[in-house]
């Protein structure tokens, strides 16, 4: 159930506005609002997908982290969006690594990696080629699903 918006203020702050009628509109419209998300911060997947995306953007990444342990979204807890996301997440040395589950090598896939699980998948939805949009783009999880064999997405 959606709770409210963060939304990209063209400062690079996210800012938080609960659900209320011709809210969307208000974000499409506006000129400082480079892009917006519906949360619901008791479904975990929502709030993850939430902190890789806005990672991605130019933000105050202060304010990712803060959301982030606010949330519980921890390395920890990191291993269990991955699954259910479809990235394959592990240590690679001091580093955390993440992949599209079509991971061949590091010369032609994709990958992301990081000192915390959330800046690997944030790198990764970055290589994948997020961009923010305010209407109709592609989501990190569109972007892990797109051009993988039907079975490789699927969740166990």
């Amino acid at each position: 159930m959606n709770k409210g918006y963060y939304y990209l203020h063209e400062n690079g702050e996210l800012i938080y506005k609960r659900d209320l009628p011709g809210i969307i509109a208000d974000f499409r419209e506006s000129t400082f609002v480079r892009m917006f998300w519906s949360i619901d911060t008791d479904d975990r997947q929502s709030a993850w997908d939430f902190l890789v995306e806005a990672g991605t953007c130019d933000v105050n990444m202060d304010r990712v982290n803060e959301l982030a342990t606010k949330w519980g979204c921890s390395d920890e807890d990191a291993e269990t969006y991955a699954d259910r996301a479809g990235v394959i997440l592990s240590k690679d040395g001091d580093q955390w690594c993440a992949t599209r589950k079509d991971f061949t090598n590091l010369q032609e896939s994709p990958a992301g990696f990081g000192d915390t699980a959330l800046i690997a998948f944030t790198a990764l939805c970055k290589e994948l080629g997020y961009k923010p949009r305010k209407l109709w783009g592609e989501s990190f999880s569109d972007l892990l699903s797109k051009h993988l064999p039907p079975t490789a997405h699927a969740r166990g």
